[in-house]
């Protein structure tokens, strides 16, 4: 597989990486430990380097899935976890230094290596200056326990005020076709600052596949029944934009998915897409994304069909939208 290098923090991974949270949580009955190493394992085979997990995927189990998974071939590898969350105290955020540096210590356990690549704030915590959380990773960093900071779900005025205390080498944020809003503030200024940008869910949580319509019934355990986006009413509002990528990417003869896929890599040389899967044969369509060049022609076309198409439905509940920064 080819590789990218996530804005100019010389940080060299996969094209696509491999999101590794539905392993242990949110889409239903999770792997068990042996068959999410597998998978991962393949993932490896398959050319991916850069794998995307955080302490609060499992709780924890997530973290030592991966860890067990890459420990044999670490050096080859790019792990990436997430801190700010008070997990044993009923998941409220927090990052504070002190359980910054407790939870990394915890998360080298758990992932079975002496250094992790990207550390990311999961979630900005307004009750603690970013000033603080960047030093505190600056200092991780220093003593070689961390080589890349990273954000999720940040907004501008937080990015600016941690980079300029600790470079960021990477923004997490979700983005896809059927959610564009990074494009407004946040992706210019990542491109001012040099930042990469890691979009999670690029298949829209898995609406932009083709198989999820209105009458797919979700595992009980599935969060999607807690999105908005995702009730019977709105995949039914939303399925014209399924159909309108469906056709195109007919007329491309790949599937829905790759083209959803294709469309993120070609926005900018520094995106690094972390789709997410528990099947191998799904990790292989991925990964043929990454081969699947866009004409100009084509981009337009699909700019055009979904420019003007409004989406029904927030993307996340109303406790989730209340932690994302702006």
């Amino acid at each position: 597989m080819k590789r990218r290098q996530l804005g100019a923090s010389g940080l060299e991974v996969s094209t696509i990486g491999l999101g590794c949270m539905g392993i242990s949580q949110s889409y239903g009955t999770p792997l068990e430990p042996a068959e999410g190493i597998k998978l991962i394992r393949g993932a490896f085979d398959r050319g991916i380097t850069f794998f995307d997990t955080a302490q609060v995927y499992g709780p924890y189990t997530n973290e030592e899935v991966v860890g067990e998974a890459l420990a044999p071939i670490r050096d080859g590898v790019v792990i990436a976890t997430k801190f700010g969350f008070n997990i044993p105290e009923g998941g409220g955020m927090d990052s504070r230094p002190t359980h910054i540096r407790a939870t990394v210590e915890d998360s080298l356990k758990r992932l079975r290596t002496d250094y992790i690549d990207l550390l990311y704030q999961h979630r900005v915590d307004p009750k603690v200056p970013m000033e603080d959380v960047a030093g505190t990773v600056k200092a991780l960093i220093a003593e070689g326990k961390v080589k890349y900071f990273g954000l999720s779900e940040a907004g501008v005025a937080n990015i600016r005020r941690a980079h300029a205390v600790q470079p960021v080498a990477a923004l997490q944020s979700e983005y896809s076709l059927w959610w564009r809003e990074p494009e407004e503030q946040i992706i210019p200024t990542l491109e001012e600052l040099g930042i990469g940008f890691v979009p999670f869910s690029p298949l829209g949580k898995g609406f932009l596949t083709g198989t999820i319509d209105a009458s797919t019934r979700f595992a009980a355990n599935d969060f999607r029944n807690q999105v908005p986006r995702f009730s019977e009413a709105n995949r039914a509002a939303n399925q014209g934009i399924v159909e309108t990528l469906a056709r195109i990417a007919g007329e491309k003869e790949v599937t829905p998915a790759q083209l959803a896929l294709a469309w993120v890599l070609s926005r900018k040389p520094t995106f690094v897409p972390i789709p997410g899967t528990t099947k191998l044969h799904r990790l292989d369509e991925n990964i043929a994304a990454a081969d699947i060049e866009l004409s100009e022609s084509e981009l337009a076309q699909i700019d055009h069909a979904f420019s003007n198409t409004a989406i029904r439905g927030e993307r996340y509940s109303p406790q989730q939208q209340a932690r994302i920064d702006r």
